[in-house]
């Protein structure tokens, strides 16, 4: 991924409280949507594994708190996300708020902008607490994205994912994609908790293509200043198909020893995401992510 090194970042978008974790986990009646954190969650405890605990990205310690100018500081221009890991993913959320700003305003909608808080250790939320263990995940109560940035090591460390921006800029993406559901009132369509055909097997593959959508828009997403803030992905998409493939619930589950169990899927099989992804890549048009109206989800 390369970033259009004139275009200004706006930091307002992430809030950086790493440092200052509570602990705990995410209340799964609070409604947190992650795109593998509760699924992770849910496999250790069912087959008695500890999560890891990863170290977060940079150089905070627990119990210290980062100083929240830092970003501000460091992250001005796209040629800081082309230097600079942190300053990236601030690009990475900037790009995708960019272009649903732009797409629900075309269908007469207005979008609401959503901070991504990066975290360590844990976090209070509206959905309850969270620990690192979680993952990254939304909060439909706050609006709100929460990323520890330690999970990308614990997607190529333990899922052997092959990692890479823009394996993370799918996860952001996806995350993102709940946000969009959350303002377009889809999210309360969701009855079914867990199942092949589920509802909540929809609504991840239903993030997963809005995911994809973005992606295939990101290079052509203006800023204020009349350019794109991402100028290319090449090379990039399978890195990101290949994140998909291992966060799906079959994988999942049989990575963690088990035996794979349709009646406890809650995001779909790997396969499901991959294609449901896809599907929002080629065909850069949201309407085409009904999930909820597809009577075969791949």
């Amino acid at each position: 991924m390369r970033f259009n090194e004139d275009a200004e970042l706006d930091v307002s978008e992430v809030r950086d409280l790493r440092g200052g974790g509570v602990g705990g986990r995410v209340a799964v009646g609070g409604g947190g949507l992650g795109i593998v954190g509760l699924l992770i969650y849910f496999v250790l405890a069912q087959f008695g594994g500890v999560p890891v605990d990863t170290p977060t990205l940079g150089t905070v310690e627990p119990g210290q708190q980062v100083d929240s100018d830092s970003l501000a500081r460091q992250c001005r221009t796209g040629a800081d996300a082309n230097t600079d890991h942190e300053c990236a993913v601030v690009a990475i959320v900037n790009s995708i708020q960019d272009y649903w700003a732009g797409e629900l305003a075309r269908t007469g909608l207005t979008y609401h902008e959503s901070v991504t808080t990066f975290f360590s250790g844990g976090i209070d939320t509206a959905c309850g607490s969270a620990g690192s263990d979680v993952g990254p995940f939304y909060c439909p109560t706050d609006a709100g994205v929460y990323l520890d940035l330690g999970f990308f090591t614990d997607l190529r460390e333990r899922f052997g994912a092959r990692g890479g921006l823009f394996s993370e800029a799918y996860v952001l993406a996806h995350e993102y994609g709940h946000h969009v559901q959350n303002l377009l009132g889809i999210s309360t369509r969701v009855r079914e908790g867990t199942g092949v055909t589920s509802d909540s097997v929809r609504l991840e593959l239903q993030a997963d293509c809005y995911a994809g959508v973005w992606a295939r828009n990101a290079t052509t997403t203006l800023t204020e200043n009349g350019r794109p803030l991402l100028t290319e992905i090449t090379n990039d998409i399978a890195a990101a198909l290949d994140t998909a493939g291992r966060i799906g619930d079959d994988f999942i589950q049989r990575e963690f020893g088990g035996a794979v169990d349709e009646s406890r899927f809650t995001h779909g099989t790997s396969a499901q995401r991959e294609y449901w992804f896809t599907t929002g890549l080629n065909t850069a048009d949201p309407t085409r992510c009904d999930t909820f109206g597809a009577p075969d989800l791949g």
